[in-house]
């Protein structure tokens, strides 16, 4: 038999058996300080086209891209004395490195319980957006980007900052999961569907993850979508045999009926799998169908999954450590909060603490807004109390951002501190001003890279300030992640160097293809991003030190930062 004939009949064996192929990605792989991702404006003359006319986007110019410069770190001195100069602060020490990636949004598009609606015309572009099509393979891009910069520069671990997974499903959850273990991904429910045959040219492709370098660890975050409905409300019995069924979701308008989730009148819509543009199916006012819509098939791994359940499923995972932070006892209590020190002889604790609101919280406008009851409350202080007592630099990393809106920002009504939450917002900011220690805050939520300083409230201690820093969604424009590194000054002050780093995507794979809808979201929402046009923003921020720490720190020599 020729070798070519047998090489066909293997590799027809292979596809036969589902053996899966792998994306790569660009092989250029740099972040923000290199070059950034730049929209090419959309040209005047273009027509107007609706977010689901995807087959429009490219002849009318909208998710058109370019690389352009790097951006530099901007030097962020708000937290440091009227008198400070950094006339003889160099970088000397590393303490530590990490990554964050926060609102990935792994989305099963063709679920029944979707909130098409409210976003297939226009309005929320949470509810709809053609990037939902491929959450797992950009996933996948990002793990892999990572996995290059790790072996320029190893990290020391890296945390997940909420929203894995946009609708609470299983399996959803079990995608993410799965992406980062580096297993065999079929991003598909229901029916398998293939839109163009062959493999890994369409967004329902069965493919192989690469997963993280099994060298480092990662942590995860409870965010709102990952335990309500589209992020919004808890589910109800009739949400709940929705997500398992074959209808599709028949809900009203959340946003202005009193009613909530107890409101009807709209087909929420779906996508059906089988076409390359993932068209929209079962969509619009209840009396405009004759008959109920359907998807084409229902599945059981859709279910809504518990606070409970969703973490328990982070014990059922290949990479570490096991658990990803939550430990058995609380996870079976619902708790998810914990706390770890990253590297043993580095005095630095990472707080991760659950600021989503609880079902049982008052809604006050929806269930996206931050809040902590007085249990959380507690045992936060009590973190705090013995990471100070102990001399610990302390991190905070908690889903929704803190003191960053209240100003009259758009955003507030939905994703600003809770109104009735048990504890507010300022009594949390004054409680972390009395530790010293607590230099950052990260957390995603918004969608946007900002930073944001929390001054002291006592001018002759500046060291009870500390930064906010918000990473963008790594679901929309601009589809980031941060790496951060913690470095000891020649003048005994802290700095943390956030950079923001696009996943490499190569050229004709989906997850290249879902930056361009990104972009296109982007413009036919008309969103209004920070720090536009890349939407990036690069810093390096100056934390002062208290007298205890300067000397403790003094004596961590690690490799020079150059």
């Amino acid at each position: 038999m020729r070798p070519t004939l047998t090489i066909g009949i293997l590799l027809a064996v292979f596809l036969i058996a589902g053996i899966a192929g792998a994306y790569s990605i660009d092989p250029t792989v740099v972040t923000t300080l290199d070059r950034t991702v730049l929209p090419v404006a959309v040209p005047s003359t273009s027509q107007t086209i609706l977010p689901y006319e995807v087959s429009k986007y490219s002849e009318n110019g909208y998710g058109i891209w370019e690389y352009g410069e790097g951006l530099g770190y901007e030097k962020r001195t708000d937290l440091m004395p009227a008198d400070y100069s950094d006339a003889t602060e160099s970088s000397s020490a590393k303490l530590l490195r990490l990554f964050a990636i926060t609102d990935v949004h792994i989305s099963d598009e063709e679920t029944p319980t979707q909130g098409i609606y409210f976003g297939y015309k226009g309005g929320q572009s949470s509810g709809y957006s053609p990037v939902m099509l491929s959450t797992t393979q950009v996933l996948d891009a990002a793990v892999q980007t990572i996995n290059v910069l790790h072996k320029e520069d190893p990290f020391d671990f890296g945390i997940v900052l909420g929203d894995l997974a946009n609708n609470e499903q299983y399996n959803e959850l079990r995608w993410f999961i799965d992406v980062m273990d580096g297993k065999t991904i079929n991003p598909d429910s229901g029916v398998k569907d293939d839109p163009i045959p062959g493999p890994l040219n369409d967004y329902q492709d069965t493919f192989k993850a690469a997963g993280l370098n099994k060298s480092i660890q990662w942590y995860a975050v409870l965010g709102n979508h990952d335990h309500n409905w589209i992020g919004t409300n808890p589910p109800d019995d009739h949400l709940k045999v929705n997500y398992t069924g074959e209808y599709i979701l028949n809900m009203g308008n959340i946003f202005i009926d009193p009613l909530g989730i107890k409101s009807r009148g709209f087909y929420m819509g779906s996508i059906d799998g089988r076409t390359v543009n993932g068209d929209i199916i079962g969509v619009g006012n209840v009396s405009d169908f004759d008959t109920h819509p359907k998807v084409l098939a229902a599945d059981p791994s859709r279910r809504a999954l518990t606070v409970t359940e969703w973490l328990g499923e982070f014990f059922n995972t290949t990479s570490s450590p096991k658990g990803h932070g939550f430990n058995q006892y609380d996870a079976e209590a619902g708790l998810a909060c914990y706390s770890f020190e990253p590297t043993p002889d580095m005095p630095i604790k990472v707080i991760v603490l659950d600021n989503t609101q609880l079902a049982t919280d008052a809604d006050a406008g929806g269930y996206g807004h931050g809040s902590l009851d007085n249990e959380r409350f507690d045992w936060l202080v009590s973190e705090l109390d013995q990471g100070q007592d102990e001399g610990k630099l302390m991190i905070i990393a908690a889903h929704i951002p803190i003191g960053v809106e209240g100003s009259g920002s758009s955003l507030d009504e939905y994703t600003a501190w809770s109104s009735v939450a048990e504890v507010s917002e300022q009594q949390l900011l004054d409680k972390l001003h009395e530790y010293p220690n607590v230099i950052l805050w990260v957390a995603g939520h918004r969608h946007v890279n900002v930073i944001t300083p929390q001054l002291s409230p006592d001018p002759d201690h500046p060291e009870l300030g500390f930064w906010v820093v918000e990473t963008s969604s790594l679901r929309d424009f601009p589809q980031q992640f941060r790496t951060f590194d913690i470095v000891r000054n020649s003048d005994n002050t802290i700095s943390i160097f956030a950079t923001n780093v696009d996943p490499a995507v190569k050229e004709g794979t989906i997850a290249a293809k879902s930056r361009s809808y990104g972009v296109a979201a982007m413009e036919i929402f008309n969103h209004l991003l920070p720090y536009t046009p890349s939407a990036s923003y690069n810093a390096e921020l100056v934390i002062p030190l208290s007298p205890e720490m300067q000397e403790k720190i003094q004596g961590f020599e690690t490799p020079v930062i150059t």
